[in-house]
């Protein structure tokens, strides 16, 4: 039985914290402690998943990793249930968290209580328990769990509310939600909350954003959280990779080009600024761009018009700007690489996006979350990163950032179900090359050296492993670059991108 003073207790223990989260946690401790569970969950339901908020007596990684209903058929059976749902012990739904209690790899035979969690009849999450012991919460009353998760929806229904509030008084349209299998910024550090911190104050402006940072540290998903978060979210956010575009096609993939205007010319076409009409303009590594196109690049910005190549017709245009580098554009308008009329243009509010190893607390939710989404790729029935495993990724530099670590674990996972099976692998240290993390090579030499592969594994995974490396390696020298990585590799660009879906490298 649970005594109304123990719920008493809960309800002033939720008043006292003093952020979203620490009630948070204040919740699941206090359900965990109430109904003796082994471990227990709260989760919030956007875009067609479970985001965990808060965990108690599960790995750290889960806070991380993104529970789609389509995947997860006891968080799809919560989702619809409307009441609270018991799974039998010897439920044949595999559950989300086997193998993620510490100490405990068998998870099959338990008990599960899960709590949809309501706010004026729509969903917004859920609350998990489970126990260890099959008949754990036998004794307990589902009028007695209603009243948990009457607490918990309250809290969880609060906590929007605010969140919803504070985004009105500060943004004219709410962000987007989190599409299921969309990338996301992943990360509770304090490098990242002041990072969303400015994301959300110049959302709402129509202020040109320079997004710097290190080669992998999500660039593009700022662009796309500063746009989702804009007037401009309902319009297009239109991608142009400045380092990719050779001299001879620039200018017309900027600013579009009439038929005859040069040989190849067969029809009119429009440039990415006329597609990005209304809407924002992301110029991913605009360190890149010639001087002759800087020039040409500042008048649309300084004027709003441009022309087509071969048109003397001038069209106006409305864009945002937001342009992302890896590159000191301070020290390349010193050295008279960069335009500075250009640069003060672009830079009206930068945004510095922070290094991995400048907030190692988010590695453990990384790499839950990219272990997540391998498994859904990979099609097993579970992935798990053994403690040892998450261990060795904390203590690495990770010079080459999210990407490189979501590379690392993309070819563990490969290499686990090789050497494991293709159901329920579990990512260990030696899975993990870490010390032979690449580094672009010096400018005189653009050669990638050969990466080593496990032996024992069979020609064909062997195979794939090697040039699951290979690409990674040489996609890391030529700076995420894929169009040059296909260059380096003697391939051709289509190839390459299908071997490297069929590898998982690529969604």
């Amino acid at each position: 039985m649970i005594s109304t003073d123990s719920l008493a207790r809960i309800a002033l223990d939720l008043q006292l914290g003093i952020s979203h989260q620490d009630r948070f946690h204040r919740l699941i401790q206090s359900v965990r402690s109430l109904l003796h569970s082994d471990a227990s969950a709260l989760l919030r339901y956007e875009g067609g998943q479970f985001i965990p908020l808060a965990i108690d007596g599960l790995m750290q990684d889960v806070l991380g990793r993104r529970f789609a209903l389509k995947d997860h058929p006891r968080m799809e059976a919560i989702a619809r249930a409307g009441d609270v749902v018991r799974f039998p012990a010897d439920s044949s739904l595999p559950d989300p968290y086997d193998g993620l209690i510490p100490d405990h790899d068998d998870f099959k035979v338990h008990a599960c209580v899960g709590l949809p969690l309501f706010s004026d009849q729509a969903l917004i999450g859920a609350l998990t328990i489970d126990g260890m012991n099959p008949t754990q919460f036998d004794g307990i009353s589902d009028e007695e769990l209603r009243l948990v998760g009457a607490l918990a929806a309250a809290a969880l229904s609060n906590a929007l509310l605010l969140e919803r509030l504070a985004r009105q008084s500060s943004e004219p349209l709410a962000s987007a939600p989190h599409a299921e299998g969309q990338p996301e910024m992943i990360g509770r550090s304090p490098a990242m909350a002041r990072l969303r911190h400015e994301i959300d104050v110049v959302a709402s402006s129509e202020l040109n954003v320079l997004i710097l940072g290190e080669t992998g540290v999500g660039k593009e998903l700022i662009a796309k959280a500063v746009h989702q978060g804009s007037p401009r979210a309902s319009a297009p956010l239109v991608y142009l990779n400045c380092a990719a575009l050779p001299e001879s096609v620039a200018e017309s993939e900027l600013f579009g080009h009439v038929k005859g205007a040069f040989t190849g010319a067969i029809h009119n076409r429009a440039g990415k600024f006329e597609l990005a009409d209304r809407g924002t303009l992301f110029l991913d590594e605009i360190g890149e761009l010639s001087l002759a196109l800087q020039a040409k690049l500042l008048r649309v910005l300084q004027y709003g018009d441009l022309q087509r190549i071969g048109d003397d017709t001038p069209l106006k245009v409305n864009v945002r700007i937001l342009a992302a580098t890896n590159r000191d554009l301070k020290q390349a308008v010193v050295e008279g690489q960069f335009r500075s009329d250009l640069y003060h243009r672009l830079s009206v509010f930068p945004i510095q996006a922070p290094a991995l190893r400048e907030r190692p607390g988010d590695i453990p939710l990384l790499a839950g979350y990219f272990c997540e989404r391998c498994r859904v790729s990979l099609g097993l029935e579970r992935l798990r990163i053994l403690p040892g495993a998450l261990a060795l990724l904390e203590s690495h530099d990770w010079p080459g950032n999210v990407r490189e670590l979501e590379h690392a674990i993309h070819r563990a996972a490969v290499l686990a179900r090789a050497e494991q099976g293709s159901q329920a692998p579990a990512l260990d240290a030696h899975h993990f090359n870490l010390g032979a993390a690449v580094s672009p090579p010096p400018a005189a030499s653009t050669a990638t050296p050969a990466p080593s592969v496990a032996t024992g594994l069979g020609l064909r995974v062997a195979t794939d492993a090697f040039q699951l490396r290979l690409i990674e390696q040489t996609l890391a020298a030529q700076d995420g670059n894929w169009a040059a990585t296909a260059r380096a590799l003697a391939l051709d660009g289509g190839n390459l991108h299908r071997l490297a879906r069929r590898l998982g490298l690529k969604a």
